[in-house]
């Protein structure tokens, strides 16, 4: 049998992270298996689907890697065709016309809670003759649920599990307008489209039930189930919005990795030993349902800004920069130029290393293309003093220093700075410090002598030039 797996959100809203990883699992083990991965857009609730809830999940996918074989099923195009299956239905006495209006199944479930018992409907209609139908009632169809024994499914993740068949009502098939539910619409494009395994979360675990009873009675084998725990918070609740981002398109403007938030996702309740750091081949190749968890994943912000971490790392430069240079072009003009690419270029590997995330990383290299007077954060100014303070007269006299540099380099400009701290009798820190505040508006930054390279001798002396007596440039400093 060859594998066919979907993954079928309804498009009311953005891809958030429960989903994103209902689609990594579908498309991993059809990879792994060598099978065929699928997409249908379950768009039958047309008020709520909106193209751009449409855009979001396919864009989503896309920045996740995650590539679907042939084209897109939409639901709503298929409507006749599940019309046709609940009518062919109802011709065989596995479904019915039920005529109760609004106002009765209203008094009905209110009945049902004032005694305690479930809301469901009670087959009023089921064995009545169509002739007793009130007239103006336009009639739903109904499918004649099995009332005796129980419905059992050997899911893959949450193993045996059974419902009394008591506890199902019979539940609509095609509403009065002529329109079909979620219920049928799924049974009928999971049968035609050949899905033989369907891995989503286990909220869905009441469908299944309701989804296999009709898949039989069409005479249709059902795909084999597999239901993951729902995605918890790191403090064990429900994973929502107070939790930080949920969405996964802005995981993307955080900066996040697509390798590594796969890396996070396939974590959430799916493990191979003690591995942490799984690339996306390594995953393909382990992937199986045998080793998902029953348990809730919890999703951890900080793991996954480590993950990326480590995929920042290992990425190659050329990867970074037109992300950096992006980036940094929207605030500073400077980083389009072929000098502010080549600044970018220059401190990006060293940059990197100390990177949780894109944006961490742009923000890292962004003092390369800032305009002149640079904005200082407190701890800067503090290196820097009042003007005329004792750290400004070194700058200016270390920048007389330099004029005359010959090469410009890491190594010759660590020559030197080092000569200039003997020459003043002071620790190299003593410049060092100041020298870092003066060229990059903060306190940490890569290695100083890097920077000055990266800078260049024009944008570095002129960095400097501030603080030379006969300038008045006033410093703007940071105070958020």
């Amino acid at each position: 049998m060859s594998v066919v797996t979907r993954f079928a959100p309804s498009p009311t809203g953005m891809l958030h992270l429960g989903g994103a990883r209902t689609a990594l699992f579908n498309w991993l083990y059809a990879r792994h298996h060598g099978g065929t991965f699928r997409l249908r857009l379950e768009d039958t609730d047309r008020k709520r689907s909106t193209p751009e809830a449409i855009a979001a999940i396919i864009d989503g996918l896309t920045w996740l890697g995650l590539d679907w074989d042939g084209e897109i099923v939409r639901q709503s195009e298929r409507r006749q065709r599940h019309a046709d299956v609940a009518q062919g239905l109802l011709a065989a006495g596995g479904a019915y016309r039920c005529y109760c209006t609004p106002e009765e199944l209203e008094a009905m479930r209110a009945e049902a809670r004032a005694a305690g018992r479930a809301a469901l409907y009670d087959g009023r209609w089921r064995d009545r003759d169509p002739a007793e139908a009130p007239p103006g009632i336009d009639p739903v169809i109904r499918f004649r649920a099995p009332q005796e024994g129980q419905t059992n499914i050997s899911d893959l993740v949450q193993r045996d599990v059974k419902i009394d068949n008591t506890t199902l009502d019979d539940m609509v098939l095609l509403r009065a307008d002529g329109t079909p539910t979620y219920m049928l619409s799924v049974v009928v494009d999971d049968h035609d489209m050949g899905i033989t395994h369907a891995i989503r979360g286990d909220d869905h675990l009441t469908n299944a039930f309701r989804q296999t009873q009709l898949f039989h009675a069409l005479g249709w084998e059902p795909p084999a189930y597999a239901h993951i725990p729902l995605i918890h918070g790191p403090d064990g609740a429900k994973l929502s919005k107070r939790h930080g981002a949920v969405a996964v398109g802005a995981y993307a403007e955080l900066g996040i990795l697509p390798v590594a938030m796969r890396n996070a996702l396939l974590r959430l309740g799916w493990s191979h030993g003690d591995d942490e750091i799984i690339g996306t081949d390594e995953a393909i190749a382990w992937f199986d349902l045998d080793a998902a968890n029953r348990g809730a994943a919890r999703f951890d912000m900080e793991k996954l800004q480590s993950l990326n971490g480590h995929y920042i790392r290992e990425s190659a430069d050329s990867e970074l920069l037109a992300d950096a240079e992006q980036r940094l072009a929207a605030r500073h003009p400077a980083a389009a130029t072929d000098e502010g690419r080549r600044r970018i270029a220059t401190l990006l590997p060293e940059a990197k290393a100390r990177a949780k995330t894109l944006v961490e990383l742009a923000d890292k290299l962004a003092f390369l293309v800032c305009d002149r007077p640079l904005e200082m954060t407190p701890k800067a100014a503090r290196l820097l003093g009042d003007e005329g303070s004792e750290a400004r007269s070194r700058l200016s006299r270390l920048k007389a220093a330099l004029q005359d540099e010959s090469a410009w380099d890491e190594a010759e400009l660590e020559s030197a700075v080092r000569a200039f701290a003997t020459d003043e009798d002071i620790g190299l820190g003593a410049i060092a410090q100041p020298l870092r505040a003066a060229l990059t508006g903060a306190h940490a930054s890569p290695g100083i002598f890097a920077v000055m390279a990266a800078l260049g001798r024009e944008e570095t002396l002129a960095r400097l030039l501030v603080y030379t007596p006969q300038s008045r440039v006033v410093m703007t400093t940071k105070t958020g």
